[in-house]
């Protein structure tokens, strides 16, 4: 294969990956990547950030042009040329330039297909009108970037709530546009549990952004009257929306139409169906990126990931394969994160309603420690989510959302749900400390702990949807917080003894009912637990407490 041809399509993160590492395995083979645009490799996770002025040069979007990638890897790259069919008997593609239309064929002994992700663009009423953006792409950031100085002090609304979505918002509203985010579903940011996604929602409004959840789009139409602006967004509510302009961030679909017209496997997701070599049904052809379908590393089950990382790694080790080296890729944990202003939100694994439709039993454990030492200033609190397996404490996912230290749990907890360790496994982690940084018992750690506990019968764990459904005659619900700490209010039925007070307090408590305890964040309640459950009173933890239920009730 050393002398051979490989042609690889699409570049960006698969295919721009799949042709270096190629080179890097072998000085003769004849690389061609065909782009069907005019750049093979950009930032395209940085457009956003490019739009609100973070990213100030253009060209540092531009992570490789032709010109670099014919200079350090001697790869012949045609930009603006779009392949159109492949005709996998004769092993060959047919190719379209663009700006020319001429036709030609080529050869291949291995092709990569890196097609990625169309965005979703649903047949709403309207939703061509001018005035209306979809982000993908450097065109059509500059075409973002002309309506934002024309409209510089107007109002944008952003239709979708996800990692676009958000950012989105974030970056038009610190240009001093005026944003409205509208999502479908109750929550933004799918890949959260609606409790974690609830901060993100407070921090939105905290910064003037207004949102719709739960409320689709019907339609844009036409502003009539008074109503000013580009487009009218009509949510099903029907509230009329104003917009100078509309960012449509609804999310993306696999690009499979030249897998699917050559006649290649297409999963039930409507995505390029690969093995574990990233092969697809033609065993001289591979895929990566956005347009395949790989497998949850915790589920199972086959799903579509467009994050940029996995595209990195596949590109790499479809390269890898075809020089023979049978790496396998053992699936997919969906790890992101982003930042939504003053919060970074991250998670990797599954969510819990990922779990309930794969029908895994799981149990989860919220907590609320510092980003580092407490004492040590700037410490701010992080709102932590792992989940895990009941029986033997596998680690099956974890969220977390802060201004501070997020992405450094996310990753040990990524590495160690990789690695298929357990709560017991993280409580004995050995990790970093130093009061700028950490603390001795890092919030990994802590969360260990508490899984540990629940494991071993020494916490029963509550959770905080469970509150609205209490039973009077079966159950009570304790707040241990000390009285000043009820100003910010309380969960509706509790009663309240607060900690130091409730060794001398417990004739107040029935032994016939069982007792729900919570606290600020949970440290407390667990004590309260403990002298509860020793002195013969049945108790569970309530999960997360107050800061949790709070906001789980305020989305």
């Amino acid at each position: 294969m050393n002398t051979k041809r490989i042609i690889v399509v699409g570049g960006v993160a698969g295919g721009a990956s799949a042709a270096a590492r190629a080179r890097r395995l072998s000085e003769v083979a004849e690389i061609i990547l065909f782009e069907k645009g005019p750049h093979v490799s950009f930032a395209n996770c940085g457009l956003p950030y490019y739009l609100g002025g973070e990213i100030s040069d253009q060209e540092d979007l531009l992570v490789q042009t032709p010109e670099g990638l014919k200079k350090r890897f001697n790869l012949d790259v045609r930009v603006n040329t779009e392949v159109v069919a492949i005709d996998r008997e004769m092993q060959e593609v047919e190719v379209v330039h663009l700006p020319s239309g001429a036709h030609t064929r080529e050869r291949y002994d291995a092709l990569v297909l890196s097609p990625g992700a169309n965005p979703v663009k649903p047949p709403i009423p309207g939703i061509d009108r001018p005035g209306h953006f979809m982000l993908r792409n450097i065109p059509d950031t500059m075409a973002i970037e002309k309506c934002m100085k024309d409209h510089a002090q107007g109002k944008a609304v952003v239709v979708g709530g996800g990692y676009i979505g958000l950012e989105m918002a974030e970056q038009l509203t610190k240009r001093g546009i005026k944003v409205t985010l509208l999502e479908a579903l109750t929550q933004v940011l799918s890949p959260l549990d609606p409790e974690m996604a609830s901060l993100l929602h407070r921090e939105l409004r905290r910064m003037g952004v207004t949102l719709h959840l739960g409320d689709p789009v019907v339609s844009f139409d036409e502003p009539v009257g008074r109503e000013a602006g580009a487009s009218v967004v009509v949510l099903k509510s029907g509230a009329r929306i104003p917009a100078d302009m509309v960012i449509l961030g609804i999310g993306v679909s696999p690009d499979t139409t030249l897998a699917r017209e050559a006649g290649l496997e297409i999963g039930a997701l409507r995505g390029i169906r690969v093995n574990e070599y990233l092969q697809t049904s033609d065993p001289k052809i591979w895929a990566v990126g956005d347009a395949i379908e790989v497998r949850n590393t915790i589920t199972g089950e086959w799903s579509l990931v467009p994050l940029a990382g996995p595209a990195n790694r596949q590109g790499r080790m479809a390269a890898d394969n075809i020089f023979g080296k049978k790496q396998k890729y053992l699936g997919t944990l969906g790890t992101g994160i982003l930042r939504v202003f003053s919060l970074a939100a991250g998670m990797t694994g599954a969510n819990a309603k990922t779990l309930k439709k794969a029908a895994i039993p799981f149990q989860s454990i919220y907590l609320h420690p510092s980003s580092h030492a407490g004492y040590y200033p700037g410490a701010s609190p992080i709102a932590l989510k792992v989940l895990f397996d009941p029986t033997d404490g596998r680690l099956l996912g974890a969220q977390a959302v802060g201004k501070d230290g997020v992405d450094k749990r996310i990753d040990v907890l990524a590495t160690a749900i990789t690695s298929k360790m357990t709560v017991r496994d993280i409580a004995q982690l050995e990790l970093s400390y130093a009061p700028p940084f950490g603390s001795a018992k890092d919030p990994v750690n802590l969360a260990g702990m508490m899984g540990e506990n629940i494991l071993d019968g020494l916490m029963e764990a509550a959770h905080w949807d469970e509150t609205d459904k209490l039973d009077p005659d079966e159950q009570l619900l304790l707040d241990v917080r000390q009285k000043p700490e009820l100003e910010a209010g309380k969960i509706p039925g509790a009663i309240n003894i607060p900690l130091p007070e409730l060794r001398s307090r417990l004739s107040e408590l029935p032994k016939d009912k069982e007792i729900l305890v919570y606290c600020q964040a949970g440290q407390r309640s667990y004590y309260a637990e403990r002298i509860l459950a020793l002195n013969g009173f049945k108790v569970r933890n309530l999960m997360g407490a107050w800061l949790t239920w709070k906001a789980a009730n305020e989305r």
